[in-house]
């Protein structure tokens, strides 16, 4: 008996022994030799450097230069990953750098812990007769096994794979006001914060003494969407104390729609702080919405959503996406349609849209979202004015500015204020404190272009002459660019918005240039 239990933890070892050799074969092969597609070509080697655009793939006799940007979508990104990789590893030992971790789900897990287990079970329950304790010990290990495969397993099939082209759909009614990119993980909303369908802050009786003014919510300041949602095992509520900072979804017409409550814990809307369509400027100046903003099924149709939650699940309004009544809401307020997709539901009462996450979100340590966009005002942030209430906002006639009227005591007071393309702001005040005019220098004023891109289709033309960096996107992804230069050692030497980057004053060297929101990397030998 003693030889029949050696033989089965052999056996047992060696089926372990298999299977951590294949896994640790299929890492190896993917981190080393690897198949290539470069445009109609099919070749096979390992990523030995890139240089000037051209990728250099270590074969077993010879060496063969590609064009980066004739490599498929899935090498690009495996040339990208490795060289983030090496400028990690060129970091000083005190620079951290904090990003998030995660983690693939492999087919092949679920399979082999099932075959494992199925040895662990049969080995038990041969040993329970003739040794109860290496039974026990077996049938223990085997339920921490199926704990992990459990786990593993749970994450996969709650992971939600959307297709972009759906969110893009959504929206499509207000393109002229938003622009919309996507990777393979976010999907990526772009607008400048100001709502050209209603007219904004009429009927606030709770003023803050806030107006809405452009932000520039491209680039990297984008509103991000996970493609790939997962439903949350614990999830975290939209209260008082969470998310009373920035947004927690963003509408189809590119208005960023933040927590019913505000930073101080108050109901926005109970409050009288929110106009007629359930918005107002915060202290930056800066125009979002506190509840969902229903009034835009007025564009839209009862199937498509109007605005998507940042854990990536669709938000609606009253009906069903097939236009029948609303089903029984659960604790998050929302529901799984009948193909498992999970969505919210907006109403007119508390809490008007999110409860909590569904979704898996990160918060920071002030219990923000994030990513999050960032709002920059251009002023300092003023107090409540108790007792006014706002009764109109009307664009001035060149479409770069508001004149704001409210009354207050009985009395009609106006701030009329503007902005030119190069970001000098006036704001004229005739109040209950007098005529005043102030004026505030702010960035350049974004413009949006209205082309969905898939980030990673766009083959970025660079070029260098020794002085200068040009980029050509030939897509109207060419305002968003932004410029991020890098040394070897990964740190931040320059960043500039634009498709043009001047090295002046820039030592030699080898560099590494990487392009939002493509994030791309490419490697620069400046030579001055």
């Amino acid at each position: 008996m003693k030889h029949f239990i050696l033989i089965f933890i052999s056996s047992l070892l060696v089926n372990l022994g298999a299977f951590a050799h294949n896994a640790h074969e299929h890492i190896h092969a993917n981190q080393n030799e690897r198949h290539w597609t470069s445009g109609n070509k099919h070749l096979t080697g390992a990523l030995s450097f890139m240089k000037n655009g051209m990728v250099h793939i270590e074969r077993k006799h010879d060496v063969i230069s590609v064009p980066y940007a004739t490599l498929s979508e899935m090498d690009r990104a495996y040339v990208d990953k490795r060289y983030e990789m090496i400028r990690r590893f060129n970091l000083p030992h005190n620079q951290h750098i904090n990003t998030p971790i995660s983690y693939d789900v492999h087919n092949e897990i679920p399979i082999a812990l099932i075959l494992i287990g199925i040895v662990f079970l049969s080995g038990a329950l041969i040993l329970q007769t003739y040794a109860p304790r290496l039974a026990m010990m077996s049938l223990l290990a085997f339920i921490g096994l199926f704990g992990y495969g459990f786990n593993t397993g749970y994450e996969a099939l709650t992971m939600v794979q959307t297709n972009p082209l759906t969110i893009d759909s959504a929206f499509t009614p207000f393109k002229s006001e938003v622009v919309t990119s996507w990777d393979t993980k976010y999907f990526r909303v772009g607008s400048i914060g100001i709502a050209k369908t209603h007219e904004m802050m009429k009927g606030i009786t709770a003023w803050q003494q806030q107006v809405p003014i452009p932000q520039c919510y491209l680039n990297g300041n984008a509103w991000s969407i996970p493609l790939n949602p997962v439903m949350a095992q614990n999830s975290i509520p939209v209260d008082q104390k969470h998310f009373t900072r920035g947004a927690i979804a963003i509408a189809i017409n590119g208005i960023p729609i933040f927590n019913p409550y505000t930073n101080t814990g108050i109901d926005a809307f109970l409050d009288g702080q929110l106009d007629d369509f359930g918005g107002h400027s915060g202290r930056a100046d800066d125009y979002h919405y506190h509840i969902a903003p229903l009034h835009l099924y007025a564009f839209t149709s009862t199937a498509k959503p109007i605005a998507y939650a940042f854990d990536g699940f669709a938000i609606y309004g009253a009906l069903e996406p097939d236009g029948s009544a609303m089903k029984t809401l659960d604790s998050h307020h929302g529901h799984a349609d009948a193909s498992g997709v999970y969505h919210y539901h907006g109403t007119s009462a508390a809490p008007y849209m999110i409860a909590s996450f569904a979704g898996e979100v990160t918060e920071d340590s002030t219990f923000q979202l994030i990513p999050q966009a960032a709002a920059k005002g251009v002023r300092p942030a003023l107090t409540p004015l108790k007792g006014a209430t706002i009764t109109a906002l009307t664009p001035n006639g060149m479409n770069s500015g508001y004149g704001l009227k409210y009354t207050l005591n009985g009395q009609t007071y106006s701030i009329d204020y503007s902005w030119t393309p190069q970001g000098n702001y006036t704001y004229v005040f005739n109040d209950q404190n007098g005529n005043r005019t102030n004026n505030y220098k702010g960035n350049s004023i974004c413009t949006i272009p209205t082309t969905s891109v898939h980030e990673g289709n766009i083959k970025p033309d660079l070029s260098y002459d020794g002085q200068t960096i040009r980029i050509m996107l030939n897509n109207d992804m060419q305002s968003l660019l932004a410029m991020h230069l890098y040394d070897v050692q990964g740190r931040l030497i320059k960043t500039l918005q634009g498709e043009i980057m001047p090295l002046n004053g820039i030592q030699g060297g080898v560099y590494f240039l990487k392009l939002s929101p493509l994030n791309t990397m490419h490697s620069i030998v400046h030579k001055p």
